[in-house]
């Protein structure tokens, strides 16, 4: 006999229907599963038989085909446990269905329990995009499933106790959408008000958060850079829901989502260590995972000693940085991860870290120097919004007991400033200044004539390129929203310009 079920495939982020079709047929006792299935999905057959034998059901002693349909796409993971065995059940006339369009989710154990399946939140949203009324999933995975609404989400703890729902005999209630609030907090995060002195360092971070902004930290060691850089989450809005959604389905397809928390609710913080390899940085693999950069979306990636990277690492951050996405192609397909980072990087500026120290003597060579600064292209320097200098802090300022302005402080302004580019942007994809295009600049950020006098200026002398003077545009714009102007002020301009590079690699 013959069975349809239908399950789901996640491809990059996004779901792709599967069905499941399931035929037995006299024979000696064989089962095959056809359709592209990779070494979990074959392995599927041992947790099916053994999961249906220990819930009580009778696993059928004859030939036993199963294919996953369409076969021309790729299934991988133990998503397909569920559907495959139910399947079977309806096949050999165990179980019954009735007509309503719903899929099976889930990884069984060899008791039969269902366990936590990555990907859940894509999956579901694709299968209400497709009409589906009923989507039966894991009791772990209930809380981010009811995430989507409009369908009806049925968590089943077994599989034991999803044949007995299926039979009429032990009813499973649906899953009630959780109560998740986006409360964006602090807790954890060191509080800029305990960071001494630094304060045009402050200020330059504060206007990065506000826009979305790259930044770029240079000093010597021990001057504040990395803990400046991991107090940044506690100033950075609130996220959407919209954006928490995105968040969300990037850690859930990567298997880093909690089992206790069905929605990200804080702006994602990555420091990965300069050995990573490009692959972990973008995302890679030979069916392709989300790497760094898009487990910072809507978030920040902290690279310290940034010219410790490899080149190579270093130079596939230029396409993401530009483009809000990473693509990553392989023979099988092409698949493509959100990147809509803040990147906030760190370095010294020699290999000492001493360079232009007013205390400790720098002993690098000027070519020693000169080959480390040029371990950062100028194509990604220029991409970077904000450079600023991080010097050595005086003792005064290190032991004095005059408290900081707080991070509630700098966000309650970062806030303000973002509510402001959210009812600009309102009705396209665009959600701070930094996302802004060529034709969003040239509507949102004119200036008078005494700022283009300001711009030229900056433009012959510091041998701007036409993305820096766009780039500059942009940040005077969040420089004005962070002064509650509606206008770009020479002020603002003037501001601007001095978070560029004195000198150009």
């Amino acid at each position: 006999m013959l069975a349809k079920v239908s399950s789901c495939a996640v491809i990059g982020l996004q779901g792709a229907l599967v069905e499941v079709e399931v035929d037995i047929s006299p024979g000696l006792p064989s089962f095959t599963i056809v359709g592209l299935p990779d070494v979990a999905v074959q392995e599927s057959k041992e947790r099916v038989r053994a999961a249906i034998r220990n819930s009580g059901c009778l696993f059928p002693g004859t030939r036993i085909t199963v294919n996953l349909a369409p076969a021309d796409l790729k299934k991988e993971g133990p998503s397909y446990d569920l559907p495959i065995a139910i399947g079977i059940l309806l096949a050999s006339e165990q179980v019954l269905l009735d007509s309503n369009p719903t899929i099976f989710l889930g990884e069984l154990s060899l008791d039969g329990n269902l366990r936590h399946t990555n990907g859940i939140l894509p999956m579901v949203s694709l299968a209400k995009e497709k009409g589906m009324e009923t989507i039966f999933v894991p009791s772990a995975d209930a809380k981010e499933a009811s995430l989507v609404h409009g369908v009806r989400i049925v968590p089943a703890g077994s599989l034991a106790h999803l044949v007995l729902h299926l039979r009429g005999d032990n009813i499973i209630a649906p899953a009630e959408p959780p109560q998740v609030e986006i409360t964006g907090d602090a807790e954890g995060y060191v509080d800029f008000s305990l960071i001494k002195g630094q304060e045009h360092v402050k200020r330059a971070m504060e206007v990065a958060a506000a826009g979305g902004h790259n930044a770029l930290m240079v000093g010597p060691p021990g001057a504040g850079k990395t803990l400046i850089a991991r107090s940044m989450p506690s100033i950075l809005p609130r996220l959407t829901v919209d954006e928490a959604l995105e968040v969300t389905k990037v850690y859930s397809v990567s298997g880093l989502l909690p089992s206790d928390v069905p929605l990200i609710t804080r702006r994602p913080f990555r420091s990965p260590h300069h050995t990573i390899s490009h692959a972990g940085l973008v995302g890679g693999g030979q069916w392709p995972r989300p790497g760094e950069i898009s487990l910072a979306h809507r978030g920040v990636l902290f690279m310290d000693e940034l010219p410790e990277f490899g080149r190579n690492v270093l130079e596939v951050l230029r396409q993401p940085l530009e483009d809000k996405v990473v693509t990553i192609s392989r023979a099988q397909g092409t698949v493509t991860f959100p990147a809509n980072f803040m990147l906030v990087a760190a370095m010294h500026p020699c290999p000492c870290g001493y360079y232009g120290d007013p205390v400790k003597e720098c002993h690098c060579t000027p070519a020693t120097i000169g080959r480390y600064a040029k371990r950062i292209s100028g194509p990604l320097l220029d991409r970077i919004d904000i450079h600023v200098e991080v010097p050595r802090i005086e003792y005064d300022k290190l032991s004095s007991d005059r408290p900081g302005e707080p991070s509630s402080a700098l966000r309650a302004r970062v806030e303000a400033a973002r509510t402001m580019q959210r009812e600009r942007f309102q009705g396209t994809r665009l959600t701070c200044n930094a996302d802004m295009g060529p034709k969003e600049i040239k509507e949102f950020c004119q200036v008078d004539p005494a700022g283009h006098g300001l711009l030229r200026a900056a433009m012959n002398q510091l041998h701007l390129s036409a993305r820096a003077f766009h780039r500059i545009l942009k940040l005077a714009r969040t420089i004005a929203d962070l002064a509650g102007s509606a206008r770009i002020e020479p002020q603002h301009l003037a501001e601007a310009i001095q978070y560029r590079p004195r000198q150009q690699v």
